[in-house]
């Protein structure tokens, strides 16, 4: 392997797993959604629904 690719490699390695501590971190620190955006009021609509299953 050349420098140039090893340092992309590197590089391309820093951007993923980072990316997934930080999602992670991020998630860990507020699991929930605390505010909806106006007229996003949840409603748990979603808890009643029937199951659609597309066939």
């Amino acid at each position: 392997m050349t420098p140039i690719a090893i340092t992309f490699l590197i590089l391309a390695i820093v951007v993923v797993w980072g990316g997934l501590v930080a999602s992670t971190l991020y998630l860990r620190s507020r699991p929930e959604l605390t505010d909806y955006p106006p007229g996003g009021i949840d409603d748990h609509r979603d808890d009643d629904a029937p199951i659609i299953h597309d066939t």
